[in-house]
């Protein structure tokens, strides 16, 4: 039995909704749906009453339920106290961020952060897109750094999260030259030569990015798949090696751009094929945590911040929110 199951089920009666909380726990509903089955086959009965609407739960449901809050909140008191063992941890930010931004935006952005707003201790969680978006919703981090575009905004309420923007980030498409410094492979390719494509894997966040530029682009694009990966630093790999064409971040290939080991892909008759995103921090709204009831917050204990880094949370949070360029 996991303890997102109870978290889950947790949501699920005080929610009533199946859809509703499978929103709020940021899975697909049949997921969910999945989840709470799981639940019930542990439990060895049924824990909800499908047959009605607004959903309701069986007696045993309503068991299960308070003790659900009291094993959730025993489990993070606990973790409480564990974390309270360690002074050297007191201070820490705990920030989830997806692989790509882990490896090429936060580094440089620590670097900036400990020059301008001090000495700064900070645990790095590196995650694809869903899960770090769930570590926050979850209350299992004190930021979340992700990427945004208009095609794909993250599902976050911004009734409960706040945002300040980071900066931006370019994706475009990228390639190995040959001997005399030109692309070796030059886009918009044929319908019978399709160019090799070096894509990311069905679901990244850039792969859905890329996928709607290509798909809104006025010049038709003829690629043919031969890698792919949900990891940027796997595809620049590939496309180092000549293996194909590539869209990555511009932060992910500035050295190699420096050094003419990988150049553009797209001719100058072409129209500029890139994707401006922005990169964002998120952190729960001080007020929403506040007034969070225990059971819909079941799994956050204290907060995504605990009383001993709270101070530090809010003091770079107000740094971060200074720097944003008057409006």
């Amino acid at each position: 039995m996991e303890t997102k199951w109870l978290e889950d089920f947790v949501s699920l009666a005080e929610t009533r909704s199946f859809s509703r909380s499978a929103q709020l726990r940021h899975v697909t509903q049949p997921a969910f749906s999945r989840r709470i089955q799981a639940l019930e086959g542990w439990a060895g009965t049924d824990l909800v009453d499908r047959s009605s609407y607004p959903t309701r739960l069986t007696p045993a449901g309503q068991t299960l339920y308070g003790q659900a809050i009291e094993m959730l909140q025993a489990l993070q008191s606990t973790r409480a106290m564990l974390r309270g063992h360690s002074a050297a941890a007191q201070d820490v930010i705990e920030v989830a961020v997806p692989h790509t931004l882990a490896f090429t935006f936060f580094p440089a952005w620590v670097t900036s952060l400990r020059e301008q707003f001090g000495p700064l201790k900070s645990r790095l969680i590196a995650l694809n897109v869903h899960d770090a978006v769930l570590r926050l919703v979850e209350g299992s981090c004190d930021l979340l750094i992700a990427y945004h575009h208009p095609s794909q905004p993250l599902p976050l309420d911004a009734t409960r999260y706040e945002m300040v923007s980071l900066g931006q980030e370019v994706v475009a498409p990228w390639v190995k030259p040959d001997a005399e410094g030109a692309p070796r492979y030059r886009l918009p390719g044929r319908p019978g030569q399709p160019l090799p494509y070096l894509g990311y894997a069905p679901g990244a966040y850039l792969g859905r990015v890329v996928d709607q530029l290509l798909k809104e682009s006025r010049t038709a694009i003829h690629l043919d798949r031969v890698y792919e990966t949900d990891m940027a630093e796997g595809l620049k790999v590939m496309a180092l090696e000549g293996h194909g064409i590539a869209f990555l971040p511009q932060s992910a290939v500035r050295k190699e751009v420096r050094a003419r080991t990988l150049v553009s892909a797209l001719p100058p008759e072409i129209e500029r094929l890139e994707a401006t995103m922005e990169i964002r921090a998120y952190r729960e709204r001080p007020a929403a945590a506040a007034q969070a009831r225990p059971g819909a917050r079941a799994g956050k204990g204290e907060g995504a911040t605990s009383r001993a880094n709270k101070g530090t949370a809010d003091a770079l949070w107000a740094y971060l929110v200074g720097t944003q360029p008057a409006t």
